[in-house]
């Protein structure tokens, strides 16, 4: 019975890893292929923004995710607005992108967003890591950098506009981790949140900006207005989907199988957007996209190994000394189960211990479990 259920879970994985390789690359296409005949990224980016608007509600309460939690209005204004502006203005720079250089170039370029995680998590949140993950950076830049330098259809605003979309990705990453975890707000709800209201506060600028460009753009005039809406539709259609398909991968894997499934996917979309748009490419062209996916890959792994070295650091039974000096705390085994004697204890319970005469090590061990437990969700919602 419980082989039965591993293997319908593999299958399960297996199922959406696919569909979400092939919604992904279907989205870059026939993102690109719009754009080439269509050219207004500020509105193709509203298109995406109404799709999760209207389309997440009714699926969402369908399939049962939590509903929205209290948030402040100062907390709402101080970080959630800016999420929603900076949602806004990353996939735009995405989408120009996408117009200015193939999509194989695009999703190379973006294989750079660990570095920007990495380098943005040290200035705001003052977190350090392992020469190990440091030293995964340099195939991912020397990967891009060779790809850069090879590109046949290099174009200087698509390579700042894949640079701009990749920063602010990992920014969002970084604060959406953050929103998450004081809040408790479902992954779902909160892209659905920053949809709505980056839809809201740009709508005006579209109609001031975009709107009557659009109206009178040549296909839209000349008759060809349904292959045009067409492609806006799917698009938006696609993208939205992509999120939830996602989403499902991540409930369904750890954190490291979810980071390799990504970059997979990465290179899956680099591969069909290679075959179904033709653009031209070289042998030291695809060597450098290469170089930056493994690259990525092995900064998953480093990132992977940290966590579970912090991990045993926190659950692993300490001795007599090392226990003391590290807490402050005096231990004494009984015929049960370990007991802590507090000698003078400045931690909150928030932290784990107990304010009290004694305490068992079982607390704390079940608090690093816990700890691990939370950190699972919350990985990467913006892809």
């Amino acid at each position: 019975m419980a082989d039965r259920k591993q293997t319908k879970d593999v299958f399960a994985v297996l199922f959406f890893c696919l569909l979400w390789y092939v919604v992904s690359s279907s989205n870059n296409v026939i993102g690109k292929m719009l754009l080439n005949d269509f050219p207004y990224p500020m509105t193709v980016t509203m298109v995406q923004l109404t799709s999760i608007t209207l389309y997440s509600g009714p699926f969402f309460n369908m399939w049962g995710v939590r509903k929205f939690v209290d948030i402040s209005w100062g907390y709402y204004m101080k970080v959630i607005v800016p999420l929603a502006l900076g949602k806004f203005l990353a996939s735009v720079s995405s989408h120009v992108s996408i117009w200015k250089v193939p999509v194989s170039y695009a999703h190379t370029v973006k294989a750079t967003m660990p570095l920007f995680t990495v380098v943005l998590s040290r200035i705001i949140l003052r977190e350090k890591q392992t020469l190990t993950v440091y030293l995964s950076l340099i195939p991912i830049i020397t990967g891009v950098a060779i790809a850069t330098v090879t590109e046949i259809s290099f174009d200087l605003i698509g390579l700042i506009s894949a640079l701009i979309a990749t920063m602010g990705f990992s920014l969002q990453n970084i604060f959406s981790k953050k929103v998450l975890h004081d809040t408790g707000i479902h992954h779902l709800r909160l892209l659905h949140i920053l949809g709505r209201l980056a839809l809201i506060m740009f709508l005006p600028v579209w109609l001031v900006v975009d709107l009557q460009n659009v109206i009178q753009h040549p296909t839209l005039v000349s008759g060809e207005d349904y292959r045009i809406l067409a492609l806006l539709f799917l698009d938006g259609v696609l993208n939205w989907l992509q999120n939830i398909v996602a989403f499902s991968v991540l409930s369904l894997v750890t954190p490291l199988t979810y980071a390799v499934a990504s970059a997979s996917k990465r290179i899956f979309v680099i591969a069909v957007s290679l075959f179904m748009l033709g653009n031209p490419v070289t042998g030291a062209n695809i060597f450098g996209m290469a170089l930056a996916i493994f690259g990525v890959l092995f900064y998953n792994k480093a990132k992977y190994d940290a966590r579970q070295s912090l991990k045993q650091q926190v659950v692993l039974p300490f001795s007599q000394s090392s226990w003391q000096n590290k807490t402050g705390y005096v231990m004494y085994p009984s015929s049960t189960q370990h007991s802590i004697i507090e000698k003078k204890s400045p931690y909150p319970t928030s932290n784990g211990f107990l304010n009290g005469a004694s305490h068992t090590i079982n607390n704390i061990t079940s608090f690093g479990n816990n700890k691990s437990k939370s950190n699972k969700t919350g990985s990467l919602l913006f892809v």
